[in-house]
């Protein structure tokens, strides 16, 4: 049995189908929809933001380009929301990512260990991540508070920089729930494939 990022291995810990994963054979329904650690429908929030955050970078190019041919003003300074934009949809994709396990990851070494080690080294790389990201959420937030505190404002259209900022690390909280959810389905898909009570049909 492969995981849903391909790496072959003996238990469940991909999200459950109600996020358009898979079908209802998929392995993530191990637990059916009561799994806790299941992303459920919340993602789609995520998913709306970061397409909304898409159409706003397409519209505000747009609108640059039109300006900036067929008048003679200047429509420049937007580009301070463009980036903010592009940044927030970035951490918006990665949050989908994780909590659909679909990060693009190199297993050459992996799928030719035995399932301890693989079991090992997922759970490794989810502690890293959780690690990372709780230090950004914590410098970015006090980056923010800096910005808020120093009253800095931001080069193009003098708005206070704290309002881009303070999103960094609210968007990288969002993504630290999605990594400890999908360590809790691991782990709890890792206990049902070692309990022998379980029910093996969902397994195969």
């Amino acid at each position: 049995m492969a995981d849903q990022d391909g790496i072959p291995i003996d238990f469940s810990a991909a999200p459950s189908s109600k996020d358009g994963q898979g079908n209802g054979s998929d392995a993530g329904n191990v637990h059916g929809s009561s799994d806790p650690g299941a992303p459920g429908k919340t993602i789609k929030i995520e998913e709306a933001l970061a397409a909304l955050a898409m159409a706003l970078i397409c519209l505000i190019s747009l609108a640059n380009v039109l300006v900036r041919y067929m008048t003679d003003a200047s429509f420049a300074f937007t580009e301070e929301f463009s980036i903010f934009l592009l940044v927030a949809m970035t951490l918006l994709g990665a949050s989908i990512a994780f909590a659909r396990n679909e990060h693009i990851r190199i297993t050459f070494f992996l799928e030719r260990f035995p399932k301890p080690v693989r079991i090992v080294a997922e759970l490794v790389t989810l502690v890293v991540t959780t690690l990372l990201f709780s230090m950004i959420v914590y410098y970015g937030a006090l980056f923010a508070f800096d910005e808020y505190q120093y009253d800095e404002v931001s080069a193009g259209l003098g708005y206070p920089s704290w309002i881009y900022s303070i999103w960094l690390p609210l968007i990288s909280a969002i993504i630290l729930v999605r990594v400890i959810g999908r360590a809790w389905r691991l782990v709890r898909a890792q206990k049902s494939s070692t309990d022998p009570s379980a029910d093996k049909g969902d397994l195969s």
